[in-house]
């Protein structure tokens, strides 16, 4: 029997092709690609070094005019990765020495012309030669535009683009080292493998979809679902470490908390290493929250030191202990403090049993002083006590060590393994794996190849999205929106 061609034949794979030539799609009616754009790539204030970035046809045009060097050559006529002494000139009048480096087209980040001063790093100096830069020729950029160029230009992929303001915010060693990899292109292999996998399955569904009145065997829809099966799995794998790549690039928020004098402000110094917080002997010194981001086992940690929590004296009192609770509700993990020199009070059992539902650490504080504490008690609550001196530092690294347990729920992180630490990514690799489960579903319940295909079609749509090889203006917009002007 003739089955019905739902999908149009040849069409279905040459959708999912880049065009000729091009690894890439390219879409230049986003923003002016003609443009030669310019914008100070160096953190604004005073510095050693400040740094003019030029990108565009007119880079070298602009660096003839307002580049004189010492060797009395043309900036235009140096050969590609190259430095050069000299001076920045407005006409007649001199703005300051420079070095100048040129990146020629298309070996360049953007693969277009790029020219970088590199002058004295004063608000001043630098705003003069950017005008400079601009009066002959040049437009400042938009946010990330020399990196959406990259983009636009081939150069890099989306995922690539977006590991570049991975690599700049990077909080810890981890997280530099996730992003400086999928910079490099892990991820995107990783995903293009992938794509060749389902490619392949779906080539062979074209085939019987152009040519119906042949049946499809059994054996070969076997093969198609094992292949489907095998890519399903890398999906699985992957996405089982995102929630460790998304710590890593997040962090977590960690909430110290307990009644006052307890040794909460003491428990920050000391996972700080410095002194951050108030210490005296006085009850309720700290009246308000205190935040600090600190790396944890390569873990970026947003830690907040809570005033105690007592019946509020003052309206200050009323209002800090009304903010702690608001932290104590949105914390990821909660470390409650307990005093081993007293025995546990009417406070600490009613913080207890509000932290009933909450993920926490039970932290018993002053070891060194003659012990009081009920240690069972604790112990039949909470999964980990760990027993500290913050005084004297003794069994900070042993909480460390817990709260890394914590995040990581006791998995050693593979290095062979990709971690994709990107929401975007992690929400498209999501979808891609559904995608794949539906044509699974489909081969197992015998429906026809064109159903089978449109599912697989929709999962290579859904890693093409992370690599950008479809892509919308507010796509872009959101992305590079995150980037400085300069990048």
């Amino acid at each position: 029997m003739r089955r019905s061609n739902l999908l149009a034949p040849r069409r279905l794979l040459r959708s999912l092709r880049p065009p000729s030539g091009a690894s890439f799609p390219r879409n230049d009616g986003l923003i002016n690609m003609n443009d030669t754009i310019a914008a100070i790539s160096t953190p604004p204030g005073e510095a050693g070094l400040g740094i003019v970035r030029i990108s565009g046809k007119a880079a070298l045009k602009i660096a003839d005019r307002i580049f004189k060097p010492k060797s009395g050559k043309k900036a235009s006529g140096f050969k590609t990765y190259t430095v050069h002494y000299g001076h920045i000139m407005d006409k007649n009048e001199t703005i300051d020495e420079a070095i100048l480096t040129l990146m020629r087209s298309p070996k360049s980040f953007t693969r277009e012309n790029i020219v970088e001063i590199s002058c004295h790093g004063g608000i001043i100096v630098l705003r003069k030669v950017l005008n400079l830069v601009l009066e002959n020729g040049a437009r400042i950029a938009e946010p990330g535009e020399f990196t959406k160029r990259a983009f636009l230009n081939g150069r890099i992929d989306l995922a690539q683009s977006e590991a570049v303001i991975d690599v700049i915010r990077a909080k810890t060693d981890s997280a530099l080292k996730i992003g400086a990899e999928q910079l490099k292109g892990v991820l995107s292999n990783q995903v293009n493998n992938l794509r060749d996998g389902l490619l392949g399955a779906l080539t062979a569904l074209e085939a019987n979809i152009d040519f119906p009145d042949e049946e499809i065997g059994k054996a070969d829809l076997k093969k198609i679902k094992d292949r489907l099966k095998r890519i399903e799995s890398k999906l699985k794998n992957i996405l089982d470490n995102s929630n460790h790549g998304r710590v890593l690039r997040e962090g977590i928020h960690i909430v110290i908390c307990g009644r006052p004098n307890v040794g909460k402000s003491s428990l920050l110094n000391a996972l700080l290493k410095q002194e951050r917080s108030i210490v005296t002997p006085i009850a309720g010194t700290t009246r308000d929250t205190i935040e600090e981001i600190i790396d944890i086992k390569g873990i970026p940690v947003r830690i907040v030191d809570t005033a105690g929590l007592i019946e509020p004296r003052d309206l200050i009192e009323k209002k800090a202990i009304q903010r702690s609770k608001k932290h104590i509700e949105a914390a990821d993990l909660v470390m409650i403090l307990f005093d081993a020199s007293r025995k546990l009070s009417s406070q600490d059992n009613a913080l207890i049993t509000k932290l009933n539902k909450k993920p926490a650490i039970a932290v018993i504080n002053k070891i060194d002083l003659k012990q009081k504490i009920e240690h069972k008690k604790l112990e039949a609550r909470f999964k980990n006590v760990i027993q500290i001196s913050a005084k004297r530092g003794s069994g900070i690294d042993i909480l460390e060590d817990a709260i890394a347990d914590f995040v990581y729920a006791g998995k050693s992180l593979s290095r062979e393994h990709i971690i994709v630490s990107n929401m975007r990514h992690i929400t498209l690799l999501k979808e891609s794996k559904k995608f794949i489960e539906n044509a699974i579903k489909a081969v197992d319940r015998g429906l026809e190849p064109e159903f089978i295909a449109q599912d697989i079609k929709d999962s290579l749509n859904s890693l093409d999205d992370i690599l950008g090889k479809r892509f919308s203006d507010k796509l872009l917009d959101n992305i590079f929106n995150e980037f400085c002007i300069g990048k």
